[in-house]
This record gives C-alpha cells, sequence and structure tokens, in this order.
C-alpha cells in the first residue's frame, strides 16, 4: 500500500499523460469496459456561519477502481464587488483535505492513499483539453481565461498539448492574481500571456474561451461569444443562461448528476453541488445557496438532476464512437460541458501515478494489513 503525496504526483504526472489515460477511459464508457458513479454530496450543520460538505465520486477502468473522497467547510461571500464565490477549506483556510483510494478490481487489494490536490487540477485541465482536441478548430492559437488560479493554470498547460497555443489573455478581478498567472505562464508554456482590466477584454477575439472560476454567478455575457469559438468551464454556475442559444455543437463529458425525484432532503444544484443530500433545520439550510436559477442549457424538468447546463445534450463517448457530430465548419461555436465522469478520471489518473511512483520507487509504504481484516463485513 502506497501513499502518495502531492509532490510525488507532480513528478510522475505529465499532461500528456493525464489526457491518453482520460480518453482511454472515456472511450471504454460505450462498451461498459469503464464505469462511473458521479459526484454526490452530503450537507451536514457544522460551524456557525458555512457548512460542512462531504464530497466523493468513483470509476473503475483497466482493473483499477478509485473512490475520490473530499472534507470541507464550505462558505459563499460575496465582497464589496459584489463578486459571489464559494469559498472552503479543512481545519482552516489554506488547508484542505482530499484522498483518492485506489484498488485493484482484480483482488480487491487496497493499493494506493493519494492526496488529490496535484491530480485534481491535471485531471480537470486534461478533460478540458479533450473537448478542444475535438471541438475546437484546428487553428486555435489565442485562449480568453477567466480566472487565474490552479485550474486556470492547468487548463491552459493542457490546451498548448492539443493545439498550437501562441497567446493567452487573463481576467480575474485580483490584479495581483492576473498578473502572477501571466507572468508564470508565459515562462512555463513560452507563449505570451497577458493579464488585461476586464472580462470583456479578455474574451474578445480569441479561438478559445475557458471560464476556471468559483463563481457562484455567471462571469461574461453571452453576447460575447463570437463565430468559431470553443467554449469550456470549471465551475457549475459561471455560464450565463444566454449561452446556449449562442452554441452550434453542445458535448458534455458525461453524467454529471444523479437521476432522482428531488426532495426537501435531496437536491440538485443546490449551492456548488450537482446532487446534494442536506442536513440541517429549515433555518440552517438557508445558509446553502438555492438551487441554480437558471438551469436550461436544454432541460426544464425540475424534477431530476442532470438536465441543466447541457445536461441532456450528447455526452462525449458518444462523439468518440462517431454516433454524433462534433464541429463541422469553421464558423461554428462549440461548447464542452467539461464535468460528468469525475470518478473515472480519479481511477484512469490515478492508476497512471501510480504505476509510475511504484517504478520509480517513490510514495511511502504502509503496511497492507492495516487495511485488511479477518471479519466479514
Amino acid at each position: 500500500m502506497l501513499l502518495i503525496d502531492n509532490e510525488t504526483v507532480g513528478q510522475v504526472l505529465t499532461m500528456e499523460d493525464c489526457i491518453a489515460a482520460q480518453e482511454r477511459a472515456f472511450d471504454g464508457l460505450r462498451s461498459g469496459e469503464s464505469i462511473h458513479r458521479p459526484r454526490i454530496d452530503l450537507y451536514a450543520p457544522g460551524p456557525p456561519t458555512g457548512y460542512f460538505r462531504w464530497g466523493s465520486m468513483e470509476g473503475a477502468n483497466d482493473g483499477y477502481f478509485a473512490i475520490r473522497m473530499k472534507s470541507d467547510v464550505v462558505e459563499w461571500p460575496t465582497d464589496d464587488a459584489g463578486n459571489w464565490t464559494e469559498e472552503k477549506y479543512a481545519v482552516e483556510p489554506g488547508t484542505y483535505c482530499g484522498l483518492i483510494l485506489l484498488i485493484s478490481t482484480v483482488n480487491a487489494e487496497p493499493l494506493a492513499l493519494i492526496n488529490d490536490g496535484v491530480l485534481q487540477h491535471m485531471r480537470v485541465g486534461g478533460g478540458a483539453a479533450i473537448g478542444v482536441k475535438l471541438l475546437a478548430r484546428e487553428d486555435a492559437t489565442a485562449v480568453g481565461m477567466l480566472g487565474s488560479g490552479g485550474m486556470a493554470r492547468t487548463y491552459l498547460e493542457a490546451f498548448a498539448c492539443v493545439r498550437p497555443i501562441e497567446r493567452c489573455k487573463v481576467y480575474s478581478p485580483t490584479v495581483a492574481n492576473r498578473e502572477t498567472y501571466a507572468r508564470e505562464m508565459s515562462e512555463r508554456l513560452d507563449i505570451e500571456v497577458t493579464a488585461v482590466d476586464s472580462a470583456r477584454e479578455a474574451v474578445a477575439g480569441v479561438d478559445i474561451l475557458a471560464s476556471c472560476t468559483d463563481s457562484m454567478q455567471p462571469v461574461y455575457d453571452a453576447a460575447w461569444i463570437e463565430p468559431g469559438m470553443h467554449v469550456t468551464n470549471l465551475g457549475r454556475r459561471e455560464l450565463p443562461e444566454a449561452a446556449m442559444s449562442r452554441f452550434d455543437v453542445v458535448i458534455r463529458q458525461g453524467t454529471a448528476g444523479v437521476q432522482m425525484p428531488q426532495t426537501e432532503r435531496f437536491q440538485a444544484e443546490r449551492g456548488m453541488s450537482p446532487a446534494a443530500y442536506l442536513g440541517g433545520t429549515s433555518e440552517q439550510l438557508q445558509r446553502i445557496p438555492p438551487p441554480n436559477p437558471n438551469p436550461g442549457f436544454g432541460g426544464d424538468d425540475p424534477r431530476f438532476t442532470d438536465r441543466g447546463r447541457g445536461g441532456d445534450k450528447p455526452d462525449l463517448s458518444a462523439l468518440l464512437a462517431g454516433e454524433v457530430p462534433g464541429r463541422t465548419s469553421p464558423e461554428q461555436v462549440t461548447f464542452y460541458r467539461n464535468v460528468g465522469n469525475q470518478g473515472l478520471q480519479f481511477s484512469s489518473v490515478g492508476q497512471v501515478v501510480y504505476r509510475k511512483a511504484r517504478e520509480r520507487g517513490l510514495g511511502r509504504q504502509l503496511p497492507r494489513e492495516w487495511f485488511l481484516q479477518d471479519i466479514r463485513d
């Protein structure tokens, strides 16, 4: 049993391998060689102002199963400029708790515990790059990036793996953050990355538009979308409702939510959760932001989850199988909904990390007997 920390993940995992592992896993969904369970969250009253949230997702492919588990205190503050975001931490602001348990599907042996920070950022960026690879114009060279955090970094790195990216314009509300991003990513990728003063300026004249924020509300205007663009996302609420009418082609990564009737204790799109079980009194539940007020994007049945934001559109496995067309002309606007197969991303990329760590003798050995017992459960 290996304990693999973020530093080790950073040493062994390349973005190229991250993308390739996910492509293989996603391609197996049609045949059943790959399987996943979408993310489900559980909310429980905890701190006096925020909420405790437990999230998990599962997947299996090529002899490996993974469950990703994350433990957060979440809050939804609004700053003086009106920016409404989701903030989270474990123990104290600046520390986080996320783990991936990797298991063999051959003999049910627990193989590794992996810190999820680096792998999480890379698997999301790699997933977005698959959409770029399949849907963006071949000559796409310019990126408009909304957001300047860790995900925005892996998104741009991943895009550069599948398209000849030459320049990027980045906007986020904090000047220092976007300027630091521009400097770091220019050096890392050897391309022109420029910090700009507005979201509008970041979006204008680019080939690929990526929103990578923790915003609880739209971060750009749908009218800014231009012919020929490829659009992708990170957060569940950062997309403007009117954007759907601008997209000629919509492909979703996979099933993001669970198809269940909505009740007081199980709701879709509550807070930033695709599907959530809700604990707490009626008064405590008022702390959690209500369901997305603009589910739209092709679904109008409020009883079920995964109907908004393109949830009823073709998924990536259908595109890979040739069952639906992708981009058919340079003028089309394509949208890739980069959520859905999270559990499968962790099994596919997690196994790459595990194999490479073993090959290089990295990671901390834990006694396997700590995780086994002789009592039938």
